[in-house]
């Protein structure tokens, strides 16, 4: 699943810090950092393409670089000794990947790789610790972010012990589509089983059961959102607890 033989070519980045319109950027947690900051963090920053599949970083391997993803879709997998995967976590244009490195740890437990292809500005980990210091609002940011990955990890847990396979895809597919904007999240069947932890013929079914209800459009490597809110409806009520959650640290770190 995951192309290791993938080497992003990288270019410096050097955004219009006066003006901070986001032309070119879209990350929000870059996007939100006062002026101060910005100009300490973005002259450690490369762009970086983010192929699909790409692995970010890699289970128990020391984490080189930290990402803040400026589109497209990280997937954080939890892995089995006997290959299996199953994702514990989901980060687009809101998030960072690299977590572990904000409180000095320099390994993960959890692979990333990049689910649906994109961009990100990358930081060398050595440097972000030396950023972190001067940086107090990018230091709360980032933490935040982290507590939201840990409740969308226990959230995603409950989820998959306790929720119909046609439910939680519909939770997945909200959730990416948040991420990527549009109505269209290009995945294949068999991806989206590594996502759900579960059988590529249960994806089928469930897709099948989407689809005859009028709520996606499913062909070959792709599907179209055709009814948001009613996929919203067929969701398990995880979605609507990750959003609701979200959206209160969100107002929280505007006070």
């Amino acid at each position: 699943m995951a192309n290791k033989s993938a080497v992003p070519r990288v270019s410096k980045f050097q955004p219009n810090i006066s003006g901070m319109d986001g032309q070119h950027m879209h990350n929000e947690i870059l996007l939100g950092l006062p002026r101060a900051e910005s100009v300490v963090l973005f002259p450690y920053l490369e762009h970086v393409p983010m192929p699909t599949h790409h692995v970010l970083h890699e289970a128990g391997q020391t984490i080189m670089h930290g990402h803040f993803i400026n589109s497209g879709l990280a997937s954080v997998l939890n892995l089995m000794k006997d290959g299996k995967s199953v994702e514990v976590g989901l980060a687009g244009k809101e998030g960072f990947i690299g977590l572990p490195l904000i409180v000095g740890l320099s390994t993960s437990p959890t692979r990333v790789v990049a689910q649906v292809g994109g961009s990100a500005f990358r930081i060398r980990a050595s440097d972000l610790k030396q950023v972190l210091r001067q940086c107090p609002k990018l230091q709360q940011e980032l933490n935040r972010f982290a507590q939201t990955m840990a409740m969308q990890a226990t959230q995603v847990a409950a989820c998959n012990r306790l929720h119909e396979v046609e439910e939680r895809l519909a939770r997945w597919l909200l959730m990416s589509q948040d991420r990527l904007g549009g109505n269209r999240v290009p995945l294949t069947q068999e991806f989206l089983a590594h996502m759900l932890g579960t059988r590529r013929a249960s994806v089928t079914v469930a897709a099948g059961i989407l689809q005859r209800a009028g709520l996606i459009k499913y062909t070959r490597g792709e599907v179209d959102v055709v009814n948001r809110p009613e996929l919203e409806d067929a969701s398990c009520e995880c979605y609507q607890s990750m959003v609701v959650q979200s959206g209160n640290w969100k107002k929280e770190s505007k006070v």
